[in-house]
Protein backbone atom coordinates (compact mmCIF):
# COMPACT_ATOMS: atom_id res chain seq x y z
CA UNK A 1 0.00 0.00 0.00
CA UNK A 2 1.25 3.60 -0.71
CA UNK A 3 2.28 5.29 2.45
CA UNK A 4 2.61 9.17 1.94
CA UNK A 5 -0.35 10.72 2.15
CA UNK A 6 0.60 13.28 -0.64
CA UNK A 7 0.82 10.50 -3.20
CA UNK A 8 -2.40 9.63 -2.40
CA UNK A 9 -4.87 12.52 -2.59
CA UNK A 10 -2.44 12.75 -6.19
CA UNK A 11 -3.89 9.50 -6.70
CA UNK A 12 -7.08 10.17 -5.85
CA UNK A 13 -7.39 13.84 -7.51
CA UNK A 14 -6.36 12.07 -10.69
CA UNK A 15 -9.56 10.35 -10.59
CA UNK A 16 -11.98 13.19 -9.71
CA UNK A 17 -10.61 15.19 -12.42
CA UNK A 18 -12.38 12.90 -14.71
CA UNK A 19 -15.71 13.09 -13.45
CA UNK A 20 -16.27 16.90 -13.24
CA UNK A 21 -15.73 19.74 -14.91
CA UNK A 22 -12.17 21.53 -15.11
CA UNK A 23 -14.03 24.73 -13.36
CA UNK A 24 -15.41 22.65 -10.60
CA UNK A 25 -12.03 20.78 -10.03
CA UNK A 26 -10.46 23.91 -9.72
CA UNK A 27 -13.02 25.34 -7.40
CA UNK A 28 -13.74 22.66 -4.63
CA UNK A 29 -10.62 20.18 -4.98
CA UNK A 30 -7.48 22.46 -5.84
CA UNK A 31 -8.13 24.06 -1.94
CA UNK A 32 -7.80 20.58 -0.76
CA UNK A 33 -4.75 19.83 1.48
CA UNK A 34 -3.73 16.38 2.46
CA UNK A 35 -2.78 16.09 6.25
CA UNK A 36 -2.04 12.81 7.19
CA UNK A 37 -2.49 9.27 6.49
CA UNK A 38 -3.12 6.63 9.00
CA UNK A 39 -3.44 3.15 8.20
CA UNK A 40 -6.43 3.29 5.80
CA UNK A 41 -7.01 6.73 6.77
CA UNK A 42 -6.69 9.71 4.83
CA UNK A 43 -6.87 13.15 6.66
CA UNK A 44 -7.46 15.84 4.33
CA UNK A 45 -7.72 19.81 5.48
CA UNK A 46 -10.52 22.15 3.67
CA UNK A 47 -10.59 26.04 4.20
CA UNK A 48 -14.30 26.24 6.24
CA UNK A 49 -17.20 24.88 6.94
CA UNK A 50 -18.80 25.58 3.60
CA UNK A 51 -16.73 24.33 1.94
CA UNK A 52 -16.81 20.70 3.84
CA UNK A 53 -20.57 20.91 3.45
CA UNK A 54 -20.07 21.47 -0.06
CA UNK A 55 -18.46 18.52 -0.44
CA UNK A 56 -21.14 16.50 1.44
CA UNK A 57 -23.99 17.65 -0.66
CA UNK A 58 -22.37 17.35 -4.01
CA UNK A 59 -19.67 14.96 -4.18
CA UNK A 60 -19.58 12.26 -1.05
CA UNK A 61 -20.44 9.20 -3.77
CA UNK A 62 -17.38 10.24 -5.77
CA UNK A 63 -15.04 10.82 -2.62
CA UNK A 64 -15.84 7.97 -0.95
CA UNK A 65 -15.72 5.71 -4.36
CA UNK A 66 -12.77 7.45 -4.98
CA UNK A 67 -10.95 6.71 -1.32
CA UNK A 68 -12.30 3.11 -1.68
CA UNK A 69 -10.54 2.23 -4.68
CA UNK A 70 -7.40 3.85 -3.52
CA UNK A 71 -7.09 2.76 -0.33
CA UNK A 72 -9.57 -0.30 -0.70
CA UNK A 73 -12.90 -1.50 0.97
CA UNK A 74 -11.21 -0.20 4.57
CA UNK A 75 -10.75 3.56 3.03
CA UNK A 76 -11.99 6.06 5.33
CA UNK A 77 -11.64 9.95 4.65
CA UNK A 78 -11.00 12.63 7.77
CA UNK A 79 -11.51 15.80 6.84
CA UNK A 80 -9.75 18.83 9.36
CA UNK A 81 -11.64 22.44 8.76
CA UNK A 82 -9.49 25.12 8.81
CA UNK A 83 -11.19 28.70 10.16
CA UNK A 84 -9.59 31.97 10.75
CA UNK A 85 -6.26 33.12 9.35
CA UNK A 86 -3.23 30.70 9.05
CA UNK A 87 -0.08 31.00 7.65
CA UNK A 88 2.69 28.32 6.16
CA UNK A 89 4.22 27.84 9.45
CA UNK A 90 1.28 26.36 10.86
CA UNK A 91 -1.45 25.92 8.50
CA UNK A 92 -0.78 21.88 8.75
CA UNK A 93 -0.98 21.89 12.84
CA UNK A 94 -4.50 21.61 14.11
CA UNK A 95 -3.52 23.07 18.08
CA UNK A 96 -1.15 26.12 16.70
CA UNK A 97 -3.01 29.18 17.09
CA UNK A 98 -4.91 31.02 14.54
CA UNK A 99 -6.60 27.27 13.66
CA UNK A 100 -9.74 25.46 14.72
CA UNK A 101 -9.89 22.35 13.56
CA UNK A 102 -12.90 20.17 13.77
CA UNK A 103 -11.82 16.82 12.90
CA UNK A 104 -14.59 13.45 12.48
CA UNK A 105 -14.20 10.64 10.18
CA UNK A 106 -16.56 10.29 7.56
CA UNK A 107 -17.70 6.93 7.10
CA UNK A 108 -22.03 6.23 6.24
CA UNK A 109 -23.24 8.97 9.40
CA UNK A 110 -21.18 12.52 10.09
CA UNK A 111 -22.71 15.31 11.77
CA UNK A 112 -21.73 18.91 11.45
CA UNK A 113 -18.83 20.27 13.00
CA UNK A 114 -19.83 22.96 15.30
CA UNK A 115 -17.35 25.35 16.36
CA UNK A 116 -17.53 25.34 20.02
CA UNK A 117 -14.41 26.85 20.88
CA UNK A 118 -15.62 30.29 19.72
CA UNK A 119 -16.04 32.86 22.67
CA UNK A 120 -19.71 34.60 22.10
CA UNK A 121 -18.57 38.09 22.90
CA UNK A 122 -16.36 37.83 20.07
CA UNK A 123 -18.83 37.31 17.63
CA UNK A 124 -19.85 40.44 15.76
CA UNK A 125 -23.84 41.76 15.44
CA UNK A 126 -24.76 42.55 12.21
CA UNK A 127 -27.64 44.43 14.05
CA UNK A 128 -25.62 46.91 15.62
CA UNK A 129 -24.37 49.97 14.70
CA UNK A 130 -20.30 50.09 14.83
CA UNK A 131 -19.12 51.74 17.87
CA UNK A 132 -22.29 51.06 19.99
CA UNK A 133 -22.20 48.02 22.19
CA UNK A 134 -25.23 45.97 23.38
CA UNK A 135 -25.38 43.19 25.59
CA UNK A 136 -28.24 41.49 25.14
CA UNK A 137 -28.99 40.86 20.97
CA UNK A 138 -31.99 43.08 20.17
CA UNK A 139 -34.67 40.89 18.70
CA UNK A 140 -35.47 43.36 15.64
CA UNK A 141 -39.06 42.92 16.71
CA UNK A 142 -42.82 45.22 16.68
CA UNK A 143 -43.78 45.26 19.88
CA UNK A 144 -47.55 45.70 18.65
CA UNK A 145 -47.52 42.83 16.82
CA UNK A 146 -49.44 40.33 19.44
CA UNK A 147 -51.56 37.13 19.62
CA UNK A 148 -53.79 39.15 21.16
CA UNK A 149 -54.26 41.58 17.80
CA UNK A 150 -53.95 39.02 15.27
CA UNK A 151 -57.89 37.84 14.94
CA UNK A 152 -58.63 34.01 14.62
CA UNK A 153 -60.50 32.94 11.74
CA UNK A 154 -60.86 30.00 9.50
CA UNK A 155 -58.82 31.66 7.23
CA UNK A 156 -56.12 31.63 9.50
CA UNK A 157 -56.57 29.07 12.34
CA UNK A 158 -54.06 26.40 11.88
CA UNK A 159 -51.23 29.09 11.33
CA UNK A 160 -52.63 30.82 14.66
CA UNK A 161 -52.82 27.54 16.68
CA UNK A 162 -49.49 26.33 15.54
CA UNK A 163 -47.69 29.63 16.24
CA UNK A 164 -48.94 29.57 19.52
CA UNK A 165 -47.69 26.35 20.15
CA UNK A 166 -44.06 26.84 18.99
CA UNK A 167 -44.07 30.25 21.15
CA UNK A 168 -45.15 28.53 24.21
CA UNK A 169 -42.53 25.40 22.97
CA UNK A 170 -39.60 26.97 20.45
CA UNK A 171 -37.74 23.86 18.92
CA UNK A 172 -40.05 21.37 21.23
CA UNK A 173 -42.38 20.72 18.88
CA UNK A 174 -43.08 18.77 15.45
CA UNK A 175 -43.47 22.52 13.33
CA UNK A 176 -39.95 23.34 12.98
CA UNK A 177 -39.15 24.71 10.98
CA UNK A 178 -42.80 26.95 10.86
CA UNK A 179 -43.68 27.75 7.17
CA UNK A 180 -45.91 30.53 6.89
CA UNK A 181 -47.47 31.55 3.73
CA UNK A 182 -50.14 33.41 1.78
CA UNK A 183 -50.56 36.24 -0.37
CA UNK A 184 -49.93 39.69 0.38
CA UNK A 185 -51.50 41.72 3.59
CA UNK A 186 -52.92 38.68 4.98
CA UNK A 187 -50.72 39.31 8.18
CA UNK A 188 -48.43 36.76 7.72
CA UNK A 189 -45.59 39.25 9.61
CA UNK A 190 -47.93 39.90 12.20
CA UNK A 191 -48.37 36.42 12.76
CA UNK A 192 -44.13 36.05 13.01
CA UNK A 193 -43.73 38.38 14.76
CA UNK A 194 -46.30 37.66 17.75
CA UNK A 195 -44.41 33.91 18.31
CA UNK A 196 -41.07 35.99 18.65
CA UNK A 197 -43.07 38.32 20.96
CA UNK A 198 -44.84 35.52 23.11
CA UNK A 199 -41.46 33.64 23.45
CA UNK A 200 -39.83 36.98 24.65
CA UNK A 201 -42.09 37.34 27.51
CA UNK A 202 -41.99 33.90 28.46
CA UNK A 203 -38.25 33.38 28.32
CA UNK A 204 -35.78 36.41 28.25
CA UNK A 205 -32.46 34.48 28.20
CA UNK A 206 -33.70 33.34 24.77
CA UNK A 207 -32.15 34.75 22.07
CA UNK A 208 -34.65 35.66 18.78
CA UNK A 209 -34.03 37.68 15.85
CA UNK A 210 -36.29 38.74 13.43
CA UNK A 211 -35.18 39.40 10.13
CA UNK A 212 -36.29 40.25 6.49
CA UNK A 213 -34.89 38.21 3.98
CA UNK A 214 -33.58 41.13 2.11
CA UNK A 215 -31.93 42.25 5.09
CA UNK A 216 -30.34 39.08 5.34
CA UNK A 217 -29.18 39.09 2.12
CA UNK A 218 -27.33 42.55 2.58
CA UNK A 219 -25.73 41.01 5.12
CA UNK A 220 -23.98 38.65 3.43
CA UNK A 221 -23.01 41.07 0.57
CA UNK A 222 -21.06 42.95 3.48
CA UNK A 223 -19.73 39.71 4.90
CA UNK A 224 -18.56 38.77 1.57
CA UNK A 225 -17.07 42.45 0.94
CA UNK A 226 -15.45 42.39 4.39
CA UNK A 227 -14.53 38.86 4.70
CA UNK A 228 -16.33 38.04 7.51
CA UNK A 229 -18.62 35.44 6.44
CA UNK A 230 -17.73 33.00 9.67
CA UNK A 231 -18.44 35.95 11.50
CA UNK A 232 -21.98 36.93 10.18
CA UNK A 233 -22.61 32.61 10.34
CA UNK A 234 -21.03 32.45 13.84
CA UNK A 235 -23.47 35.43 15.02
CA UNK A 236 -26.36 33.25 13.57
CA UNK A 237 -25.57 30.22 15.16
CA UNK A 238 -26.30 31.34 18.55
CA UNK A 239 -30.16 32.47 17.56
CA UNK A 240 -32.64 30.23 19.70
CA UNK A 241 -35.36 31.84 17.17
CA UNK A 242 -34.76 33.00 13.46
CA UNK A 243 -37.70 33.96 12.35
CA UNK A 244 -36.86 35.52 8.31
CA UNK A 245 -39.93 37.21 6.97
CA UNK A 246 -40.64 36.82 2.63
CA UNK A 247 -38.37 33.76 2.39
CA UNK A 248 -39.08 33.70 -1.05
CA UNK A 249 -36.27 36.57 -1.80
CA UNK A 250 -33.52 33.63 -1.31
CA UNK A 251 -34.77 32.39 -5.14
CA UNK A 252 -31.78 33.11 -7.86
CA UNK A 253 -28.97 33.46 -5.13
CA UNK A 254 -26.99 30.48 -5.02
CA UNK A 255 -24.49 31.88 -3.25
CA UNK A 256 -26.87 33.31 -0.08
CA UNK A 257 -28.85 30.02 -0.08
CA UNK A 258 -25.64 28.32 0.44
CA UNK A 259 -24.88 30.02 3.49
CA UNK A 260 -28.81 30.02 4.52
CA UNK A 261 -28.61 26.20 4.46
CA UNK A 262 -25.58 26.06 6.55
CA UNK A 263 -26.85 28.40 9.23
CA UNK A 264 -30.47 26.05 8.74
CA UNK A 265 -28.76 23.10 9.53
CA UNK A 266 -26.77 23.95 12.54
CA UNK A 267 -29.97 25.47 14.53
CA UNK A 268 -32.04 23.00 13.45
CA UNK A 269 -29.70 20.17 14.37
CA UNK A 270 -29.27 21.99 17.79
CA UNK A 271 -32.73 21.91 18.52
CA UNK A 272 -33.43 25.89 18.14
CA UNK A 273 -36.58 27.07 16.65
CA UNK A 274 -36.91 28.07 12.60
CA UNK A 275 -39.63 30.64 11.33
CA UNK A 276 -40.24 31.62 7.49
CA UNK A 277 -42.75 33.29 5.89
CA UNK A 278 -43.48 33.56 2.16
CA UNK A 279 -45.85 34.61 -0.77
CA UNK A 280 -45.73 30.86 -1.79
CA UNK A 281 -45.92 27.31 -0.43
CA UNK A 282 -42.69 25.63 -0.15
CA UNK A 283 -43.17 23.17 -3.75
CA UNK A 284 -44.23 26.55 -5.50
CA UNK A 285 -40.85 28.35 -4.78
CA UNK A 286 -38.93 28.27 -8.40
CA UNK A 287 -35.39 29.29 -8.12
CA UNK A 288 -34.84 27.64 -4.69
CA UNK A 289 -32.72 24.64 -4.33
CA UNK A 290 -34.03 20.90 -4.09
CA UNK A 291 -32.21 20.64 -0.69
CA UNK A 292 -33.98 24.09 1.08
CA UNK A 293 -37.40 23.26 -0.11
CA UNK A 294 -37.08 19.61 1.24
CA UNK A 295 -36.15 20.95 4.71
CA UNK A 296 -38.83 23.73 4.25
CA UNK A 297 -41.40 20.82 4.52
CA UNK A 298 -39.87 19.26 7.07
CA UNK A 299 -42.14 20.96 9.55
CA UNK A 300 -45.70 22.39 9.10
CA UNK A 301 -46.70 24.55 6.06
CA UNK A 302 -49.63 26.87 7.35
CA UNK A 303 -51.40 28.90 5.09
CA UNK A 304 -53.21 32.16 5.24
CA UNK A 305 -56.12 32.26 3.30
CA UNK A 306 -58.76 35.72 2.58
CA UNK A 307 -60.59 36.00 5.59
CA UNK A 308 -64.39 35.85 5.07
CA UNK A 309 -67.23 38.98 5.86
CA UNK A 310 -66.97 37.70 9.23
CA UNK A 311 -63.29 37.66 10.16
CA UNK A 312 -62.44 41.01 8.15
CA UNK A 313 -65.15 42.51 10.33
CA UNK A 314 -63.91 41.32 13.57
CA UNK A 315 -60.23 42.67 12.24
CA UNK A 316 -62.23 46.10 11.33
CA UNK A 317 -63.60 46.51 15.17
CA UNK A 318 -60.42 44.66 16.68
CA UNK A 319 -58.26 48.08 15.19
CA UNK A 320 -60.65 50.67 16.06
CA UNK A 321 -60.88 49.54 19.56
CA UNK A 322 -57.13 49.86 20.03
CA UNK A 323 -57.71 53.59 18.49
CA UNK A 324 -60.97 54.48 21.32
CA UNK A 325 -62.86 55.20 18.12
CA UNK A 326 -66.63 54.01 17.04
CA UNK A 327 -67.61 53.24 13.50
CA UNK A 328 -71.66 52.46 13.20
CA UNK A 329 -71.79 48.74 12.48
CA UNK A 330 -73.20 49.18 8.99
CA UNK A 331 -70.81 51.28 7.62
CA UNK A 332 -67.82 48.62 9.17
CA UNK A 333 -70.01 45.72 6.98
CA UNK A 334 -69.82 48.44 3.83
CA UNK A 335 -66.12 48.67 4.33
CA UNK A 336 -65.96 44.97 4.74
CA UNK A 337 -67.72 43.96 1.72
CA UNK A 338 -66.00 45.92 -0.57
CA UNK A 339 -62.53 45.15 0.75
CA UNK A 340 -62.27 41.15 0.07
CA UNK A 341 -58.84 40.34 -0.35
CA UNK A 342 -56.41 42.04 1.68
CA UNK A 343 -56.15 43.25 5.03
CA UNK A 344 -53.42 45.83 4.59
CA UNK A 345 -56.21 47.58 2.69
CA UNK A 346 -58.24 47.57 5.15
CA UNK A 347 -56.58 49.10 7.10
CA UNK A 348 -55.74 52.08 4.32
CA UNK A 349 -59.22 52.39 4.51
CA UNK A 350 -59.25 53.19 7.90
CA UNK A 351 -57.01 55.25 8.53
CA UNK A 352 -57.48 57.37 5.47
CA UNK A 353 -61.40 57.59 7.04
CA UNK A 354 -60.24 58.60 10.15
CA UNK A 355 -58.14 61.31 8.64
CA UNK A 356 -60.55 62.40 6.61
CA UNK A 357 -63.27 62.73 9.32
CA UNK A 358 -60.25 64.63 11.78
CA UNK A 359 -59.65 66.93 8.90
CA UNK A 360 -62.67 68.13 7.36
CA UNK A 361 -64.43 67.67 10.65
CA UNK A 362 -67.05 65.49 9.50
CA UNK A 363 -68.43 62.58 10.87
CA UNK A 364 -68.19 59.02 9.78
CA UNK A 365 -71.06 58.11 8.19
CA UNK A 366 -72.14 56.48 5.28
CA UNK A 367 -71.23 59.22 2.39
CA UNK A 368 -67.99 59.77 3.90
CA UNK A 369 -67.09 55.67 3.54
CA UNK A 370 -68.30 55.66 0.37
CA UNK A 371 -66.04 58.57 -0.93
CA UNK A 372 -63.12 57.24 0.61
CA UNK A 373 -63.76 53.35 -0.94
CA UNK A 374 -64.14 55.32 -4.72
CA UNK A 375 -60.14 55.47 -4.11
CA UNK A 376 -60.24 51.69 -3.29
CA UNK A 377 -62.28 49.27 -5.51
CA UNK A 378 -64.00 50.04 -8.86
CA UNK A 379 -67.23 49.11 -8.05
CA UNK A 380 -68.18 51.21 -4.84
CA UNK A 381 -70.90 53.75 -5.10
CA UNK A 382 -71.68 52.32 -9.06
CA UNK A 383 -74.78 52.54 -10.93
CA UNK A 384 -76.53 49.68 -10.38
CA UNK A 385 -77.19 47.73 -13.83
CA UNK A 386 -78.44 44.11 -14.69
CA UNK A 387 -74.99 43.20 -15.63
CA UNK A 388 -73.51 44.39 -12.13
CA UNK A 389 -76.17 41.95 -10.29
CA UNK A 390 -75.27 39.39 -12.72
CA UNK A 391 -71.81 39.47 -11.34
CA UNK A 392 -72.46 39.53 -8.04
CA UNK A 393 -75.13 36.96 -7.93
CA UNK A 394 -72.64 34.64 -9.82
CA UNK A 395 -69.96 35.00 -7.69
CA UNK A 396 -72.12 34.18 -4.74
CA UNK A 397 -72.73 31.09 -6.80
CA UNK A 398 -69.44 30.72 -7.68
CA UNK A 399 -70.66 30.39 -11.26
CA UNK A 400 -69.70 31.69 -14.56
CA UNK A 401 -71.66 35.06 -15.44
CA UNK A 402 -72.60 33.28 -18.87
CA UNK A 403 -73.94 30.23 -17.42
CA UNK A 404 -76.92 32.77 -16.62
CA UNK A 405 -77.55 33.70 -20.06
CA UNK A 406 -77.15 29.70 -21.30
CA UNK A 407 -79.91 27.05 -21.56
CA UNK A 408 -78.85 25.63 -18.61
CA UNK A 409 -81.35 23.58 -16.71
CA UNK A 410 -79.05 22.49 -13.61
CA UNK A 411 -80.74 23.37 -10.18
CA UNK A 412 -78.05 25.18 -9.26
CA UNK A 413 -77.67 27.47 -12.46
CA UNK A 414 -81.70 28.11 -12.91
CA UNK A 415 -82.03 29.17 -9.00
CA UNK A 416 -78.98 31.60 -9.50
CA UNK A 417 -80.73 33.03 -13.01
CA UNK A 418 -84.16 33.67 -11.04
CA UNK A 419 -82.90 35.50 -8.51
CA UNK A 420 -80.42 37.42 -10.67
CA UNK A 421 -84.27 38.40 -12.43
CA UNK A 422 -86.05 38.80 -9.04
CA UNK A 423 -83.16 41.69 -8.04
CA UNK A 424 -82.70 43.32 -11.88
CA UNK A 425 -86.48 43.89 -11.67
CA UNK A 426 -86.22 45.61 -7.81
CA UNK A 427 -83.17 47.49 -8.48
CA UNK A 428 -82.74 48.49 -12.21
CA UNK A 429 -85.33 50.70 -14.13
CA UNK A 430 -84.76 48.03 -16.91
CA UNK A 431 -88.05 46.44 -18.48
CA UNK A 432 -89.35 43.04 -17.88
CA UNK A 433 -88.50 42.84 -22.11
CA UNK A 434 -84.64 44.08 -21.44
CA UNK A 435 -84.69 42.03 -18.17
CA UNK A 436 -85.30 39.00 -20.42
CA UNK A 437 -83.19 39.70 -23.20
CA UNK A 438 -79.81 40.27 -20.96
CA UNK A 439 -80.81 36.89 -19.61
CA UNK A 440 -80.24 35.30 -22.84
CA UNK A 441 -83.15 36.46 -24.90
CA UNK A 442 -85.78 35.31 -22.63
CA UNK A 443 -89.31 36.92 -23.15
CA UNK A 444 -90.99 38.78 -20.38
CA UNK A 445 -92.98 36.09 -19.16
CA UNK A 446 -89.81 34.18 -17.78
CA UNK A 447 -89.13 36.89 -15.96
CA UNK A 448 -92.60 37.06 -13.80
CA UNK A 449 -92.24 33.62 -13.63
CA UNK A 450 -88.69 33.56 -11.91
CA UNK A 451 -89.95 36.72 -9.95
CA UNK A 452 -92.78 34.38 -8.24
CA UNK A 453 -90.84 31.16 -8.08
CA UNK A 454 -87.86 33.65 -5.81
CA UNK A 455 -90.90 35.19 -4.10
CA UNK A 456 -92.11 31.94 -3.08
CA UNK A 457 -88.89 30.38 -2.15
CA UNK A 458 -87.80 33.27 0.37
CA UNK A 459 -91.66 32.88 2.02
CA UNK A 460 -91.10 28.74 2.19
CA UNK A 461 -87.35 28.26 2.31
CA UNK A 462 -84.81 30.32 5.25
CA UNK A 463 -81.61 29.71 3.62
CA UNK A 464 -82.89 31.04 0.04
CA UNK A 465 -84.25 33.97 2.18
CA UNK A 466 -80.53 34.54 3.67
CA UNK A 467 -78.77 34.24 0.48
CA UNK A 468 -81.45 36.69 -1.54
CA UNK A 469 -80.96 39.00 1.91
CA UNK A 470 -77.49 39.36 1.79
CA UNK A 471 -77.30 40.29 -2.28
CA UNK A 472 -80.23 42.81 -1.30
CA UNK A 473 -77.71 44.16 1.04
CA UNK A 474 -74.88 44.15 -1.22
CA UNK A 475 -76.72 46.13 -3.88
CA UNK A 476 -78.36 48.54 -1.32
CA UNK A 477 -74.80 49.37 -0.06
CA UNK A 478 -73.64 50.46 -3.52
CA UNK A 479 -76.65 52.45 -4.98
Amino acid sequence: MIKDYTSVWDICLHTIKKSITDQNFKTWFEPIKPVKLESSSLTIQVPNKFFYEWLEEHYVSLLKRTIRETLGDKGRLEYQILSGNTNENNKNTGGNKGINAARFKKDETTSLPVLSNVDANDIKNPFVIPGIKKIKIDPQLNPNALFTNFIEGDCNKLARTAGMAVANKPGGTAFNPLFIFGATGLGKTHLAQAIGNEIVKKDTTKNIIYVTCEKFGNQIIQAIKTNAVNDLVNFYQMIDVLIVDDIQFLTGKPKTQEIFFNIFNQLHQTGKQLVFTSDKAPKDLEGMEDRLISRFKWGLSADLSTPDLETRMAIVESKLNLQGLYVAPEIIEFICYNIKTNVRELEGVLVSLIAQSMINRKEIDMDLAKSIMKNYVQNANKEITVEYIKEIVAQHYTIPVENLSAPSRKRHDVEARQLAMYLSKHHTKTSLKGIGEKFGGRDHSTVIHSCKTVQDLMDTDEKFKETAMEMEKIIQMNA
